[in-house]
């Protein structure tokens, strides 16, 4: 059992704390208002803080990070000057093994293949104090879920979906490896006080319902950004009715609509979870301050006086949800699909159904679906879609087979892969792909963004629970819906799919040889962390150079990024993965995704020094080369998905200068802060429209750049005509420091120095 003893030191103060916070605010708290304050870096609560509007120092209790930003969290902490994280910190190798062929075959060849990235990771992890969890134990926010994650605590992870952990009561929080830097180096980690969403939960789920529909519904009602700044906390007797891993479900896609994190008050279930996971000590030390890990009793009696927002759903009412295709936020009741369908022309013949994935591979997840599945294979149904499953841990997956699941599963032609993010996020291997040919996937994942499982911009993914995925593979057809249609079965037989069951706990208990873990060396001082100069997967990094002190004049336009503009279109994942410990190499990839504004085609932006049209990366390097700063413009919710920082380090190393968009995605915008760029937003939103493409930017008042004061930029277009771009920006005095030391990791090693 890890971490017992940090677990005790907390829940000893946090009682004391939350009365101080309590009487410093003067009215009852809510539950992230608890967590929040009794992690202040201050210490006891000495001042209320302003929802959406004060920037907060927070001590948080743990670190995790996985392997593709694990490397560029590790190589700043190397340059940071510390012998030692100061926190409890660990390493996931999960992303970097992709789904092909199945899951002992894929593991051997990522372990080849990726050797030189695991070999560092495993060294510098030993070096500095990180745990390590090898290849194939799971997905970070699965195995995060079984071991670390606790009622009360405060993490924060270099992935998005480390908001997974709220399942069990946690304020756990994505952020870039920079911020994970600040933590693991002992240093305060800010972040604005979050605004607070309410979710009232009422009735009980049945039938074909889950808890991945809760999400998919709010979704729905909140969109991408609606949950930007905000922490989710849902309550109510619906809640309470719901497993610790269903709860996990719904906070990991809070991620999709841009919620700082979200997370459910302590009960019951995650008592059970605790204990079934092997730690009934943390269980017992919660149930003794179990008043502390939910909301005071006054903010359920009325929610409205203590939320922002307050959202409420019947799970009675509520029916299975297929949200998509290209946006987790369009959601669209099965009983609806078929309508939906043929007015939007989508292809209703499903190619692959997939479960799995951080949101969707709990035991309780791959039981119930196994129960449709042993249906199929009982009553002599087939599947006429492929049928993959990933299971998110080692131990589940050794749990699930011991329980004849895995064997269900291939008798009905099924391919289990291996205990990875796999085609969640870009990696796999799927037949014919190249042929961008026009086709329809449905899978239990978390982001349906164009290009993400496959690589094809033609693949219409639908994002639906695991049962709902499995039925949905059994029938191929987009439109089946297994509460009211029925199959045709190898003899001719009208089959009625029966609803789902499961437990969301194995009956006999968890059960595995080797969880996958490494504990790094008591004394690393003598690691030697070696990095091959000739290495095209992994680069020491240098510094950036510090702000010059003047106002930036002649930058060019790089690209106005049209609609939607994700960090996967910024930087993306799939086969570029392998790139993620090389800055200079992965830029190759900068804003390849995004659409220009001004022909509608990705990664063909104008050079204005030739006038010639190029990729833009390598027009980027063009401008670099000839000293000349670039500007990017942006839409609304720029940045919007993952937390990887390389969508903010690429356009810094390659020369970029400022990021000027309608909006920003949280994340995103901090880490461009974090990098010593300047993330700017459009004071009159109307004026992206003023941009044109030969434009070149004189920035008036960089000089005077302070907290509160808008900057003002000067479009000069190619006919000599102007306009002034008035330009908003949420920099504190602390993080304008970043901007004029050129990071702000130059200053945390200024500082050691």
């Amino acid at each position: 059992m890890f971490d017992l003893n940090m677990i005790k030191a907390l829940y000893d103060r946090m009682p004391g704390r939350i009365s101080i916070a309590r009487n410093v605010v003067g009215r009852p708290l809510t539950l992230a208002e608890k967590v929040l304050y009794s992690h202040l870096s201050e210490g006891e609560a000495s001042q209320p803080y302003q929802r959406g509007e004060s920037y907060v120092d927070f001590d948080p209790d743990r670190v995790a990070m996985q392997d593709a930003t694990a490397q560029m969290a590790l190589l700043q902490f190397m340059m940071a000057g510390k012998e030692k994280v100061a926190v409890p910190s660990t390493a996931h190798c999960d992303h970097l093994i992709q789904a092909k062929v199945g899951a002992e075959t894929d593991l051997d060849v990522a372990k080849d293949v990726n050797s030189e990235v695991y070999n560092f990771l495993e060294s510098v992890s030993n070096k500095y104090g990180v745990g390590f969890w090898k290849p194939g134990a799971g997905i970070i926010h699965q195995v995060v879920l079984e071991n670390y994650a606790f009622p009360g605590g405060m993490m924060i992870g270099t992935d998005s979906h480390t908001v997974n952990a709220g399942g069990l009561g946690m304020v756990a929080i994505g952020v870039g490896g920079a911020d994970a830097v600040d933590v693991m180096a002992g240093m305060p980690w800010e972040l604005k006080f979050p605004k607070l969403i309410g979710v009232k939960l009422t009735g009980e789920m049945s039938g074909w319902t889950s808890a991945k529909d809760v999400i998919l519904k709010v979704a729905g009602i909140l969109t991408v950004k609606g949950g930007t700044g905000a922490i989710v906390e849902y309550f109510g007797e619906g809640a309470d009715k719901m497993s610790c891993t269903g709860k996990g479900t719904i906070c990991n896609m809070g991620a999709e609509i841009g919620a700082t994190t979200s997370m459910f008050g302590y009960d019951e279930h995650m008592a059970n979870y605790l204990k079934a996971t092997g730690r009934a000590e943390v269980a017992d030390l919660a149930d003794g301050i179990a008043e502390h890990l939910k909301a005071d009793p006054e903010v359920y009696a009325d929610p409205d006086s203590y939320f922002d927002q307050v959202i409420e759903i019947n799970l009675s009412e509520l029916e299975p949800h297929l949200n998509g295709p290209f946006t987790p936020d369009r959601a669209t009741p099965i009983s609806e699909m078929a309508e939906a369908a043929a007015e939007n022309d989508w292809p209703t013949d499903v190619k692959v159904g997939l479960i799995g994935s951080c949101t969707n591979s709990s035991y309780e997840d791959i039981s119930r679906s196994a129960s449709i599945a042993q249906q199929a294979v009982d009553r002599g149904l087939k599947t006429k879609a492929k049928f993959t499953i990933t299971p998110g841990s080692e131990q589940v997956r050794y749990t699930i087979e011991r329980d004849g699941f895995i064997d269900t599963f291939n008798e009905l032609g099924a391919s289990v892969f291996a205990n990875a993010c796999g085609p969640c996020i870009g990696q796999w291997s799927r037949d014919g792909a190249e042929k961008e040919e026009k086709n329809t996937i449905v899978h239990s994942f978390n982001r349906n963004f164009a290009k993400r499982a496959d690589g094809n911009p033609n693949t219409h993914a639908f994002v639906g629970s695991p049962e709902l995925v499995t039925a949905i593979a059994i029938a191929g057809d987009l439109t089946f819906n297994p509460a009211t249609d029925t199959l045709t079965n190898e003899n001719g037989e009208a089959i009625k799919l029966e609803v789902p069951t499961g437990h969301d706990l194995p009956e006999k208990g968890f059960d595995v040889e080797d969880l996958g873990f490494q504990a790094p060396a008591e004394d690393g001082s003598g690691v030697e962390v070696i990095i091959d100069p000739k290495s095209e997967r992994l680069q020491f990094l240098e510094p950036f150079d510090p702000w010059d002190g003047k106002n930036i004049s002649g930058a060019k336009l790089l690209i106005k990024a049209k609609g939607k503009c994700t960090t996967d279109h910024i930087s993306m994942a799939g086969p570029w993965l392998r790139l993620r410990g090389h800055l200079d190499n992965i830029s190759n990839n900068l804003l390849i995704g995004a659409m220009n504004a001004y022909n509608d085609k990705t990664n063909a932006v104008k050079n204005q020094l030739n006038g010639e049209y190029g990729p833009v990366p390598d027009v980027q390097r063009d401008y670099k080369f000839n000293g000349i700063p670039t500007v990017v413009v942006g839409d609304e919710n720029y940045g919007e998905g993952s937390s990887r920082e390389h969508a903010a380090m690429e356009p810094r190393f390659l020369g970029v200068r400022a990021v000027l968009v309608r909006s920003f995605a949280r994340i995103h915008e901090t880490n461009l802060k974090k990098q010593g760029m300047l993330a700017l937003t459009f004071a009159y939103k109307s004026d992206y429209d003023n941009i044109q493409e030969d434009d070149s930017f004189d920035f008036v008042d960089l000089d005077q750049f302070s907290e509160g004061q808008p900057l003002t930029i000067i479009a000069n277009h190619a006919d000599g005509s102007s306009d002034k771009i008035l330009c908003n920006h949420t920099y504190n005095e602390a993080q304008i420091e970043w901007f004029k030391a050129g990071s702000a990791l130059n200053l945390i090693r200024a500082q050691q120095g």
